[in-house]
């Protein structure tokens, strides 16, 4: 039986272990055998050293925090069409290798071709179309800037123009404004990040009212990072409003499209952000006046109808129609009066006739001519009109009725 066999698989316990050789040579077969591939990133360093004839390069991936080291033929460096610095975009084609000296990783590269500004601008207009059918230049999403911000989140460059000018002219318009400032790199391999570090720092913070982008312009490579995908992106997921200052014409990188408001110099955010003290006073005051202007011309016209309504007659002299209508009522109740007495007298009048004949066709008027009324008054029951002498035999009790008053007697039969 093997060692091998005996203690277990190599490397696979302690007992067993590999040797720094073995793992080393063992990771280098595995490189080894992975293909040649085309790589693009940004020079981050190069290095070439006098007695060497191998160009060493860190090359940079413009949106991430990731770097591979390449190696070359010197003279691929120095007899290339474009001049190779830090800062230059490069496709490379190189295959991977790992050096089992010193257990490093690195790019063996056969071939470098620099970017041209055409293929660069090509990719722009290809992602800007990209962006743009995802909506990310949408007008609809863009978030209002506040009218006064308390406190302006910059990003620009360390002691760059482009923040003495936002500073100055915004603190001249409005002192009591604030500034929250990141200052980062603004062109090359490492923008991107830093950019994108400082917009995530200063959209967390809840004091920042809106965030400003700022560059003092500069050539179509420089701007190379504002129109990245990566910070594009960032830009659009940012909640607290974004202006893009990057000073250029007439071309426009990305960010523009995407900020939510897109200024054409540090200068022009910084006036479009804050409002000019001197001028909201003298749109204040002038506001105060035309509305002071504007009430006395209400009041005046409100007055006026005032008046007018005061001068007619039925408010100047409200009791005129009653006194009009005073006489009209004096007649009218002197001709109900005169009217119901007229309507008393006739009706005594006819009282008085009908009473008349009442007493001249009345009972007592018959007494008093000296008739009588004779009734019978029976044990039971009540006194009845004696109308035959049949009724009065002898003996029968009578009860006879004059003119003044009523006397009893007996009859004694007929004759």
């Amino acid at each position: 039986m093997t060692p091998e066999g005996a203690d277990g698989a190599p490397g696979q316990s302690a007992d067993n272990p590999f040797p720094v050789r073995g793992v080393a040579i063992r990771v280098a077969g595995w490189i080894d055998r992975l293909g040649a591939v085309w790589v693009e990133g940004q020079i981050a360093q190069l290095t070439l050293r006098p007695n060497s004839n191998t160009a060493f390069i860190t090359l940079r991936d413009p949106a991430a925090d990731m770097s591979l080291s390449l190696t070359c033929p010197r003279g691929l460096v120095v007899n290339a069409p474009v001049k190779m610095s830090e800062g230059t975009q490069v496709i490379v084609y190189g295959k991977p290798s790992f050096y089992t000296g010193r257990g490093t990783f690195s790019l063996r590269v056969s071939e470098i071709r620099a970017v041209g500004i055409g293929e660069l601008l090509a990719r722009i207009e290809r992602l800007r179309r990209l962006l743009d059918a995802e909506g990310l230049f949408d007008p609809r999403l863009k978030r209002p800037i506040p009218f006064l911000p308390d406190t302006i989140g910059l990003i620009t460059g360390r002691a760059s123009a482009a923040e003495h000018d936002i500073m100055a002219v915004a603190s001249g318009r409005w002192p009591a404004v604030r500034f929250a400032v990141r200052h980062t790199v603004v062109q090359g391999p490492n923008a991107v990040p830093q950019i994108v570090d400082a917009l995530r720092a200063l959209d967390a913070d809840r004091d920042v009212d809106v965030i400003v982008l700022a560059r003092g312009g500069g050539s179509v490579e420089d701007l190379l990072p504002f129109s990245d995908e990566t910070l594009c992106r960032e830009i659009a997921r940012c909640t607290t409003p974004v202006v893009s200052a990057i000073g250029h014409e007439p071309d426009n990188p990305l960010c523009d499209l995407v900020a939510d408001l897109r200024a054409a110099t540090p200068t022009d955010a910084a006036k479009r952000i804050v409002p000019d003290t001197a001028a909201e006073q003298a749109l204040i005051t002038e506001l105060r006046r035309r509305s002071a202007r504007a009430l006395r011309n209400w009041v005046n016209r409100e007055a006026h109808v005032v008046s007018q309504l005061r001068s007619r007659p039925v408010m100047s002299r409200p009791l005129a129609a009653i006194d009009a209508r005073t006489d009209e009522i004096g007649r009218a109740r002197a001709a109900v009066r005169r009217d119901i007495a007229r309507l008393l007298r006739v009706e005594s009048d006819r009282v008085g006739h009908l009473s008349a004949r009442l007493t001249t066709l009345g009972p007592a008027a018959t007494l008093a001519r000296g008739y009588a009324v004779v009734q019978t008054v029976p044990d039971a029951g009540d006194p009845r009109i004696l109308g035959s002498v049949a009724d009065a035999p002898a003996g029968t009790r009578l009860r006879v009725r004059v003119a003044d008053g009523a006397i009893t007697a007996t009859s004694e039969g007929g004759q």
